[in-house]
């Protein structure tokens, strides 16, 4: 459904967590000019809801998340 729409270039989906009454997945999109409504309304379609959008990244460039290690480690 995700890799139809024009403006996605990658779709990688993961399962992270199940309880008795819901599957907690995380979506990773790649793409350009990707259009929010329009990716909300995919997964509304299959019966998803959104519950939090942790990062955005743009530019020119990808800047990768760098987790620093404590001083005294």
């Amino acid at each position: 459904m995700l890799a139809r729409d024009a403006r996605v270039s990658g779709v990688n989906i993961s399962l992270k967590e199940v309880d008795q009454n819901t599957e907690s997945i995380a979506i990773t999109l790649e793409g350009d000019d990707m259009s929010y409504d329009s990716i909300k309304e995919i997964l509304e379609q299959a019966g998803a809801v959104i519950h939090s959008i942790d990062q955005v990244v743009a530019g020119k460039t990808f800047v990768e998340e760098v987790t620093l290690q404590p001083e005294n480690s």
